[in-house]
């Protein structure tokens, strides 16, 4: 089976498991009563004493089938009901309006980590029980050992607090730059401030969001890393045993060819995979680090619905997870097939 021929089958696989995961979503729905599910479609706090006419708008007395197409109806039509925590804010504008926040952080801290764990994990297991063994292994227990929300208020103590060479948010004048939006003064494309300033010319605002961005991207590159440079020292340490590596250098390879061009590339399908959960959990949302940096993100924005029984938040924030994951995997599985060609085989 050829690359193409395999990922035109993974994308076929994608569709039953996605349709599994709406009915799952939705059977769970199933558990909150009629009257509670009613409120996903209430704006105006008013509306509560009409419940009983939403029910029936909506059709949540009908039948379990009925009320599953008319729910995916309007899922697929964007719809994902009203939010209560934000006075009846639509949930999808809602996310569309944070999403950026945490999509920014993973952008710009997902290739650092994943360049700094493959690259610190290779150096440790290729100097096994040596220095740099010693000094990447301590770094990794330490960055595992401490919770994220430590790292970030020690930054903020010293960064923010002491230095004052930035502060926390994801800009010094958030609320002059949202102004300069509704004015018209700013347009907004993408809603990552980085690639919005660009592109409106706005070079100031630029480095003051790279700017904020340092100390949450350091945090996470410190934390998430650690967890690859484990997977990648254990990886490469049975690849470098293999036999094939014994013949690479009894054939007289350089040692940089037997490391690089053989022994991490059969020791990187753990990294990858461990690598995709990384990146898809961080786009669900990075819940304690957009909460220690007031980053607004939909991590936090989540965990503030889930607390206050804000069930179409929970719901929306579900699928999307959901969604982010299935499509984590396919790409994981593409790379896969990529480095290894056996894979398309199976």
């Amino acid at each position: 089976m050829g690359l193409k021929e395999y990922i035109i089958r993974r994308i076929l696989l994608v569709i039953p498991i996605l349709l599994g995961v709406v009915i799952l979503i939705f059977g769970v729905m199933q558990l909150i009563p009629p009257a509670s599910r009613a409120s996903i479609y209430i704006t105006d706090p008013r509306q509560f004493r009409q419940v009983d006419i939403i029910i029936k708008q909506y059709g949540l007395n009908e039948s379990v089938f009925v009320q599953f197409y008319n729910w995916l109806t309007q899922v697929l039509q964007g719809n994902f009901g009203y939010s209560e925590i934000a006075g009846g804010e639509p949930v999808l504008e809602g996310l569309a309006k944070r999403f950026p926040a945490t999509l920014e952080i993973v952008i710009y801290s997902a290739p650092l980590i994943v360049f700094f764990g493959i690259w610190l994990g290779t150096v440790s297991a290729v100097n096994r029980d040596k220095l740099p063994d010693h000094i990447s292994r301590l770094i990794a227990i330490l960055a595992t050992s401490l919770p994220s929300f430590f790292f970030g208020i020690l930054l903020i103590a010293i960064f923010v607090s002491r230095l004052r060479w930035t502060s926390i948010g994801r800009l010094t004048n958030y609320s002059i730059y949202l102004a300069n939006i509704n004015k018209g003064v700013i347009r907004q494309y993408t809603g990552l401030i980085t690639i919005d300033s660009l592109l409106n010319g706005q070079i100031p605002i630029f480095i003051d969001a790279i700017k904020h961005l340092i100390l949450p991207v350091t945090v996470l590159v410190l934390i998430q890393s650690a967890t690859l440079v484990r997977v990648t020292r254990s990886s490469m340490l049975e690849a470098l045993s293999k036999t094939y590596i014994v013949a690479a250098r009894a054939k007289g390879l350089s040692r940089k060819e037997v490391i690089y061009k053989h022994a991490r590339r059969n020791a990187l399908i753990p990294v990858i995979t461990v690598s995709g959960l990384l990146v898809s959990g961080m786009l669900t949302g990075l819940t304690i680090t957009e909460t220690v940096f007031q980053f607004g993100g939909i991590g936090n924005w989540a965990a503030t619905a889930a607390i206050q029984m804000d069930v179409p938040i929970v719901i929306a924030y579900a699928l999307l997870s959901a969604i982010i994951f299935v499509f984590s995997n396919l790409i994981v599985d593409i790379l896969y097939a990529y480095i290894d060609p056996r894979i398309r085989l199976g």
